[in-house]
């Protein structure tokens, strides 16, 4: 097994969309890697890696295409495989993996389970109620009042949370799901952390914002995210190692005591209420579409810290530095997602000026080899400035030059009147 700060290292992605476009292109700017490749990949990723097609949920399949291509490292990026067991695979067959086992993986995968480990390690965040039928579900959602908040306790691709202030729309989504999750809503300004850990130690990424509703002013149904920003400039000072304090280690130390270290990104999703920050969900993985705006502010040799991460080094890793400036990332989506989302539409890009990259999420390849929308989130626009206002009009800049007639996407992410609006409510 290789060891961080090994030369010409081979890694494997396994993952198709966005969120594996940018660690792809992350892990390929480090000096110690080779070969990047990622299975079964986009048209985007086919720009930067080598491409191969793969059931990602076929835990045997992974390992064997890790054996075959000699792979040092392998990174999983989507939850589903996570969460199946893929990491555990891959382990076995003698690989580093960068990701958690599928027990660890509950974190993400059983919201009730999450649930449970934050009250057993003392963690700061909502109160709530798992519900098994309708006559729970009502009692809970009377319990905390409106607005509602109805989790499913399962994966649903970021959509299997409602937040409406109509209590028979909360009532209807806890009748669909065999289990549910009700919460009191936690009333502040969101924001996404990303920590590397071993399991041990923990190493805290730029803080993100990402925007879930599909519509402009937070409108409309929730999605996978339209777009993100980082860093945060309202971010009241000491807040990450607050987090880390009081969330991280408190959940990593209870992970380890129940036997089930987690190894890998922990995406910490937080509300920052009046009497300080609040946990609104674990994640896995690395989130999607922050990833996009994260990865860019790092400087440093990741695919190293990653393979240090997976192989429990953390805490001897080179350090990851950050560059300044900040990132915003706007998702173009297919018209009717997240819904009914129209796959087909004809996409031609435009020639990428410095500081903007476009990252490929739902995308593909026609019969006569023309670029064509293939999902409901299709590109994700990242710019990087010296400020977020010029990050922000440099992205919607080269939006405007893609010619992509059946998409669209929201004109307010990283807005300054929204910033300024978090930082006065923030005081």
């Amino acid at each position: 097994m290789a060891a961080p700060g090994t030369q010409s290292l081979t890694v494997l992605v396994v993952g198709s969309g966005g969120r594996e476009h940018a660690l792809a292109l992350a892990i390929s700017k480090d000096p110690a890697v080779g070969s990047v490749h990622v299975a079964p990949g986009n048209p985007g990723t086919a720009r930067i890696a080598a491409n191969h097609p793969l059931d990602i949920m076929d835990g045997d399949a992974v390992a064997a295409l890790a054996i075959a291509l000699h792979a040092d490292l392998v990174v999983i990026g989507p939850e589903a495989p996570l969460v199946a067991g893929i990491a555990d695979s891959v382990r076995a067959a003698g690989i580093a993996c960068f990701g958690p086992s599928q027990a660890a993986a509950q974190l993400e995968g059983r919201k009730a389970f999450a649930k449970a480990v934050m009250a057993d390690a003392g963690v700061p965040t909502a109160r709530a109620r798992v519900c098994t039928d309708a006559a729970a579900a009502s009692a809970a959602l009377d319990e905390f009042g409106a607005p509602y908040v109805v989790k499913a306790d399962g994966l649903a691709a970021g959509k299997g949370v409602v937040v409406t202030a109509n209590r028979e729309a909360a009532l209807d989504h806890a009748r669909e799901c065999e289990q549910v999750v009700i919460e009191e809503y936690l009333d502040g300004p969101e924001l996404s952390l990303f920590v590397i850990t071993d399991g041990e130690s923990a190493v805290p990424l730029p803080a993100a914002q990402d925007f879930k509703r599909v519509g402009e002013n937070d409108e409309g149904p929730n999605t996978g995210g339209m777009g993100s920003y980082a860093p945060l400039p309202w971010l009241p000072a000491g807040t990450v190692e607050t987090v880390m304090a009081q969330v991280v280690r408190p959940t990593l130390a209870r992970m380890r005591e129940l036997g089930t270290p987690f190894a890998g990104l922990l995406y910490v999703g937080l509300s920052l209420t009046g009497v300080g920050p609040r946990v609104v969900e674990f994640n896995a993985r690395f989130g999607d579409p922050e990833t996009e705006v994260v990865l860019p502010l790092l400087d440093g040799p990741f695919a190293q810290v990653l393979l240090a991460a997976a192989i429990g080094q953390l805490a001897q890793a080179p350090r990851l530095a950050l560059r300044p400036g900040a990132c915003v990332g706007v998702v173009l989506a297919s018209q009717g997602y997240p819904a009914a989302p129209h796959p087909g539409g004809t996409i031609m890009l435009a020639p990428e000026p410095a500081q903007v990259h476009v990252v490929h999420a739902g995308t593909a390849l026609d019969a006569h080899g023309q670029l064509v929308s293939a999902g409901g989130r299709v590109l994700c626009v990242v710019a990087h400035g010296d400020d977020l206002e010029q990050a922000r009009e440099r992205a919607y800049a080269h939006i405007d030059e893609i010619d992509f007639a059946t998409g669209f996407c929201r004109r307010d992410i990283a807005a300054p009147a929204r910033l300024a609006a978090i930082a006065a409510r923030l005081g």
